[in-house]
């Protein structure tokens, strides 16, 4: 589920016979359940919002989904073969890792 640039992931109790979730890649943590899909997708609204209007009270700034910037730890030998392939293609590494990201997740997109 996605809703204002955050995404939530969901999963269903048997037992208890209900749908529950939490928003994805926040350091935060916001949580969301309903007793059926509709119940689930408007709770997970709600909670976002209550939490962006949380943050706005207390002042602080609310935990994004991403910021664009990547730490990314690779073995060396892949670091110096990624460079070189994209020096290749006359771009940057950045560029070259961006563009095999997105092509790598357009076999999930929407």
């Amino acid at each position: 589920m996605k809703y204002k640039g955050y995404f939530g992931k969901t999963e269903y109790d048997d037992e208890a016979e209900i749908f529950y979730g939490e928003v994805i890649g926040l350091r935060d943590v916001v949580t969301f359940k309903g007793s059926s899909v509709k119940e689930l997708q408007k709770s997970f609204r709600e909670s976002i919002d209550e939490y962006l209007a949380f943050c706005k009270r207390m002042g602080k700034n609310p935990d994004v989904p991403a910021s664009g910037k990547l730490i990314l730890r690779i073995p060396p030998e892949l670091h110096s073969r990624a460079t070189v392939v994209a020096q290749s293609e006359g771009r940057s590494l950045n560029t070259w890792i961006a563009d095999a990201v997105k092509e790598k997740l357009s076999i999930y997109s929407d």
